[in-house]
C-alpha cells in the first residue's frame, strides 16, 4: 500500500483541530488562540518530536512506522475505525481488533485522564499495564516497562519473587490461585493457540507453584473488593478497586481508593507527594 501523504496529513489536522486540551488532561492556559490542540502538545500526546509531528501535517518527511501509528492514534484519542483508517493513509494494514490488541478507546481514556488524583491504571484481560496515573507509579513503580511475558502480572506473580512484595503477605495464597484460576479461564475462552495458553505453557514449564495450583483446576476466583498494598516507606495500604470494562478490546480500567478519614486514605495523601516508587525487576 502506498501513503496518501495529503491525506493522512488533512486528517491529522482534523482530528488534532477536534480536541480540547481538557479532553486529553492538559491545562488550557489563558493564551489560547487555536481552536484545538496545538502541534507540540499533539506531539507529546503522540510520544514524537514537534518537529516530526508537524513534517507529517506539512505532507513531508519518511513515511512513518505502524509503531509511530499506532502512537499517533492513541495520543490523538481515535477510535477503532479512526485508527484503521488512519494505518491505511499511512499505507499500514490495520492491526486486529479483539482481546489481543493494546489500542485503548477514546471513552475509556477521557474518563483516565480525569483521574490523576488517584492511583489507576488501564490493563489488558491479560493483566498487562497500558498505562497508569501518577499516584499509580507512585503506588507500584511503572509497570509499562516490562517487555515479553514480564508484562502480565499473573506471569511476573510466578516467576519474580520482587513482584509479590508490592502485597500483603497474607494475600499471596490467594493471589497464586486467582491469577491459575483467571488463566484458565481465559485460555478456554481464547483457544489453545492464544496468548493466554502460551502463557499458561511457560508456566507449567517454569513454576511448581504454578504447576501445582493449575491442577486443582480452580475456576471462577474473582478478586477481592479490598486490596492490600505493601509499599516500602508507608506500609499496609487498604485500597478498594472499582472496574470499569471496554467490552470491545478487553480492557479494564482499575481504580483504587482509600475509606476516607481511614488510615489507608491518610497514607494515599502522603504518597502523592513521595516520588515515584522504583519498578521492581
Amino acid at each position: 500500500m502506498e501513503i496518501d501523504r495529503s491525506g493522512l496529513a488533512e486528517f491529522l489536522r482534523s482530528r488534532r483541530a477536534a480536541l480540547q486540551p481538557e479532553d486529553v488532561g492538559l491545562p488550557r492556559g489563558r493564551r489560547r488562540r487555536t481552536s484545538g490542540l496545538r502541534r507540540e502538545e499533539a506531539a507529546l500526546l503522540c510520544s514524537m518530536s514537534t518537529d516530526y509531528y508537524a513534517r507529517l501535517e506539512r505532507e513531508r518527511g519518511p513515511r512513518p512506522s505502524e509503531q509511530m501509528i499506532a502512537s499517533i492514534a492513541q495520543g490523538l484519542h481515535l477510535s477503532l475505525d479512526e485508527r484503521d483508517h488512519l494505518f491505511r493513509l499511512a499505507g499500514h494494514n490495520p492491526p486486529a481488533r479483539g482481546p489481543a490488541g493494546e489500542h485503548i478507546s477514546p471513552g475509556l481514556l477521557r474518563i483516565f485522564d480525569r483521574l490523576q488524583d488517584t492511583p489507576a491504571e488501564i490493563v489488558t484481560e491479560l493483566g498487562e499495564t497500558l498505562r497508569q496515573t501518577p499516584l499509580g507509579v507512585a503506588l507500584t513503580g511503572d509497570l509499562t516497562l516490562y517487555q515479553g511475558p514480564a508484562r502480565s502480572l499473573g506471569y511476573r506473580w510466578f516467576t519474580d519473587p520482587a513482584t509479590r512484595e508490592l502485597y500483603a503477605d497474607d494475600e499471596h495464597a490467594y493471589l497464586s490461585r486467582l491469577f491459575a484460576s483467571g488463566l484458565r479461564a481465559l485460555a478456554t475462552r481464547r483457544g489453545p493457540g492464544s496468548r493466554a495458553a502460551h502463557l499458561a505453557d511457560l508456566l507449567l514449564a517454569q513454576s511448581e507453584e504454578f504447576k501445582d495450583v493449575w491442577n486443582d483446576h480452580e475456576i471462577g476466583l474473582r478478586p477481592r473488593e479490598v486490596k492490600r498494598f505493601n509499599h516500602p516507606e508507608l506500609g499496609i495500604m487498604e485500597l478498594s478497586c472499582q472496574t470499569l470494562l471496554d467490552p470491545d478490546q478487553s480492557h479494564l480500567l482499575l481504580v483504587y481508593t482509600a475509606v476516607p478519614g481511614s488510615e489507608s486514605h491518610e497514607k494515599l495523601q502522603l504518597l502523592s507527594v513521595m516520588g515515584p516508587r522504583t519498578t521492581l525487576h
